[in-house]
């Protein structure tokens, strides 16, 4: 009788760059110097792909005393000479270095210090196309701290803000090229707004958007737009004007902590008619909606009036956040016959 050894099956591993390379058709190469590579990016290699597992680990088999000589000479604080990489977009495959990338990897760091060549994806699709203009406006601006933008062309629109914001120094008596210009932009006008939206949390009304798309649209609406009508109201012109460098003067002004919360808060009351029987399982649904800040019961013609307090960010209108509230959080509830919304128009209060 013949016994068969069992095929063992082939552990996955690390990306191979020739693959890669090909798929992208990414053969022109740019030399991009020494920099800090997040080690997380570094994801194929070269040479030892079938010798690494997904997570760089070197495989069981394979003799271990350099990856722990290094390891050692890592944990004492010695000094190791730059990997060399690869880079096909945000894709990282080691040259040289594999071992020293294996116990980074182990020790728990973050990133590694490594010389590039990055090779250029001239595939025509989307995401290429993209990528491309990102490098052009990187190239362009020497900013480096990453803006990525999900749609084709929009890069040309910060290009023509950081030339509108350095026409503006040069006014002022300031002489300054282009990539300073860039600079301070970055500076004092971008990360300001980005930092407005992200406390504002308006990416999660946005999904599959960066905060560089919702900057880019905000910008441009507020301060390319001149021909179109804008539609967000005062409150909107009153927390970002309607001038870039007005922005950018009272952004100064104020620290990271005090930028404004794109909200807006709107106090509406809803009476309703409700079947009797359900009247009180309403009342304590309602009660249940962290919206809801006061339910009466009332004797005439309507049964109850509610209380609501609601919060839209400026990209929104009142009537979609009222409409959206009523018609998916108070009309679905069972036993509710009739709605109508009571919105203020002036109100006064007493302590």
């Amino acid at each position: 009788m013949a016994w068969f050894t069992p095929k063992k099956e082939r552990q996955p591993g690390i990306k191979n760059f020739s693959t890669c390379q090909e798929a992208e058709n990414a053969y022109d190469g740019v030399q991009r110097g020494k920099k800090s590579v997040p080690l997380a990016r570094i994801v194929g290699s070269v040479s030892r792909y079938q010798d690494f597992d997904e997570q760089f680990h070197l495989k069981k088999h394979l003799p271990k005393e350099r990856l722990e000589k290094i390891k050692k000479m890592m944990r004492a604080g010695q000094k190791i000479p730059p990997v060399r990489l690869y880079q096909i977009k945000d894709d990282y495959y080691v040259v040289d270095g594999n071992h020293r990338i294996a116990a980074a990897k182990e020790l728990g760091h973050d990133e590694i210090l490594a010389e590039i060549v990055e090779f250029i994806p001239s595939k025509l699709s989307p995401e290429n196309v993209r990528y491309r203009e990102k490098l052009a406006f990187q190239e362009e601006t020497g900013l480096t701290a990453p803006i990525e933008i999900t749609e084709m062309g929009q890069y040309s629109m910060l290009l023509a803000q950081i030339e509108t914001h350095q026409q503006y120094v040069i006014e002022t008596g300031q002489a300054v090229d282009f990539q300073q210009a860039a600079k301070d932009w970055h500076q004092t006008i971008y990360l300001p707004l980005i930092s407005v939206i992200q406390k504002s949390d308006l990416l999660s009304a946005f999904p599959n958007r960066t905060v560089a798309d919702l900057y880019i649209y905000i910008s441009h609406h507020q301060w390319g737009a001149k021909s179109q009508e804008r539609h967000y109201g005062v409150c909107l012109n009153q927390m970002i004007p309607a001038d870039m460098e007005t922005f950018r003067a009272k952004m100064a002004e104020v620290q990271n902590v005090d930028y404004p919360e794109m909200k807006h808060a709107i106090t509406v009351f809803v009476t309703m008619n409700v079947d009797p029987k359900h009247e009180n399982k309403i009342i304590d649904r309602l009660f249940a909606l962290n919206e809801v800040k006061e339910i009466h019961s009332i004797h005439g013609n309507v049964d109850l009036l509610v209380k609501v307090e609601l919060t839209r960010t400026f990209l929104s209108s009142d009537a979609e956040t009222i409409s959206d509230f009523v018609h998916k959080q108070l009309r679905q509830l069972k036993g509710i016959i009739s709605t109508q919304t009571l919105i203020p128009g002036y109100s006064k209060f007493k302590n």
